[in-house]
């Protein structure tokens, strides 16, 4: 049997291989275990953002707490504002001032104001997220079996597969089968395919020069879609 039969019976069970894997990858079962699975590796990620969110929120509390202390230490000092008159302090100055810590109160309400909201939103998230994973958590555990269960269905099928795909991988030249494999990887499918005219089934023409490699059963690789190409009869 030649290379080219041995890499056509190589594809057709593969094939079959690659059947199970489909009805597997497309499983409800399946995308939901991942979608709990992704969850949860990015779960410590985003409490940790969170956790520092948190952190800065109460640096900024501290600080607009700082501030509004010295506001208010600033305000105490005009409490004596009527003897401070008497004793002819400028007026227009204390009104300066008072403007001036009026204006930094009003500013530092406005901060106080969206912290307080940042704060509701960020504990609001937080409680979001820690029910999500409560839920993620189950669903990981119940469909982590259930895909367990759907894979050991087709154990026995798959290793009788892979079992008659080791038999023919011993005939093919070890770069052929290497570049067949990496083929597979890469999600190409069918990997092995006929002339169609002077076209590659992905449309890219194949010109004379090239077609003339494909004589006695070689094959060539396609430059734009990387197939093995042969020519029929």
């Amino acid at each position: 049997m030649s290379v080219l039969q041995d890499l056509l019976e190589y594809q057709k069970v593969d094939a079959q291989l690659r059947e199970i894997e489909q009805t597997i990858a497309a499983s409800d079962v399946r995308k939901k275990f991942l979608q709990a699975k992704k969850f949860m590796e990015s779960a410590r990620e985003k409490f940790e953002t969170q956790d520092k969110r948190a952190q800065d929120l109460k640096r900024l509390r501290d600080d607009l707490s700082r501030r509004a202390e010295e506001i208010g230490k600033q305000i105490a000092e005009y409490a004596d504002l009527d003897e401070m008159v008497d004793e002819g302090g400028d007026v227009s100055f204390y009104k300066k001032n008072a403007q001036a810590l009026l204006d930094r109160l009003r500013g530092l309400k406005a901060e106080m104001q969206k912290l307080t909201a940042d704060i509701t939103a960020t504990a609001e998230e937080y409680e979001r997220f820690k029910k999500q994973g409560v839920v993620m958590q189950k669903q990981y555990k119940e469909y982590k079996e259930k895909f367990d269960a759907l894979k050991a269905e087709h154990a026995d099928k798959v290793k009788a597969i892979n079992e008659k795909l080791a038999v023919i991988a011993k005939k093919l030249p070890a770069e052929t089968l290497k570049k067949y494999q990496q083929k597979r990887k890469e999600k190409i499918f069918p990997i092995i395919v006929p002339l169609s005219g002077d076209r590659c089934v992905c449309g890219m023409d194949f010109p004379l020069a090239q077609q003339g490699k494909l004589a006695g059963g070689n094959v060539v690789e396609c430059e734009n879609c990387r197939r093995f190409v042969y020519k029929e009869g």
